[in-house]
């Protein structure tokens, strides 16, 4: 973890998201598909803590060398305020913060599964699967078009793609869980990544878990710290015998995480006043991705 004074580069919009660019190059160097980092508001505001935001794309190499890029929507008081970012600002940065992705190992084809910008870590991961060789798959999907993440880069970076949306703007109507079983049948995809809102993350949680195809989600929740202190990112995640549970701390634990551990019932409601796991509760193996990202 490094804590920086990091220039604004540039400040963008992309459809309906701002994309924000930052000269961080020791953070760069370490940052991991699926990672984070916080950033701090300015002194002598009413906004406390810093924000969490994904990692879309960390420079190492070429023009663009020693640079990350965030994407958000100005949604609260503190996005607001750094939308307003323009070049050459300073911001207080901490990362890269939280687990990566890990390694698909021996597994060769990939699906990622993305909803609106928070799908923006998984062209990352995109980026190093491919420079590992790995066929890589994708379904992308939001309410409206103009909320479909980079189409264009998807394109690029995929062997096949399907859009999704909730209207039928782009792509297929309905949402990425409705294609995920012809994606999944079509491609023959050995393992599932996936980023977006926690209700997605579950329904392909789930499938995959049926399927018994490792998946891992980097999930949503709010960290408030960052750093595993304030215990407020906790997410329940069930023991590979099944048999107990304990909570976990998105912000160190995770985000990264294997969706067929997370007890999604208590976690989202459904059954939170249940103190055991299902019944019969068998986690997904995933003994090839037992290795956290390589540098």
């Amino acid at each position: 973890m490094i804590r920086a004074r990091c220039e604004v580069l540039s400040n963008r919009r992309t459809g309906r998201y701002h994309s924000l660019t930052l000269v961080a190059p020791e953070i760069a160097e370490d940052a991991k598909p699926g990672q984070f980092i916080e950033v701090g508001v300015p002194e002598g505001r009413d906004i406390l803590l810093r924000r969490p935001f994904s990692i879309h794309q960390a420079s190492r190499r070429g023009g663009w060398a020693g640079t990350l890029e965030i994407v958000f929507d100005a949604l609260g008081p503190g996005t607001a305020w750094l939308a307003e970012a323009r070049s050459h600002d300073v911001l207080d940065v901490v990362g890269p913060l939280g687990r990566p992705f890990n390694d698909p190992g021996d597994l060769s084809t990939c699906l990622l599964v993305g909803g609106g910008y928070g799908a923006a870590p998984l062209y990352f991961l995109a980026e190093e699967l491919r420079a590992k060789d790995k066929a890589v798959h994708m379904i992308v999907g939001a309410r409206t078009a103009e909320r479909v993440f980079k189409p264009l880069e998807g394109k690029r970076l995929a062997s096949s793609l399907v859009f999704t949306t909730d209207d039928g703007t782009m792509g297929e109507l309905g949402r990425v869980t409705d294609a995920l079983p012809s994606v999944i049948k079509r491609t023959g995809a050995q393992v599932v990544y996936a980023c977006g809102p926690n209700p997605m993350l579950r329904a392909v949680g789930e499938y995959c878990r049926d399927l018994e195809i490792p998946c891992q989600v980097a999930v949503e929740e709010l960290m408030a710290c960052g750093l595993g202190i304030c215990w407020t990112c906790v997410v329940p995640f069930i023991a590979l015998d099944g048999r107990g549970w304990w909570n976990v701390r998105a912000c160190v634990e995770g985000p990264v995480l294997n969706a067929a551990r997370i007890w999604w019932d208590r976690w989202l409601g459904a059954s939170a006043d249940d103190q055991t796991p299902p019944e019969g509760f068998t986690a997904a193996p995933e003994p090839q991705l037992a290795k956290p990202w390589p540098r």
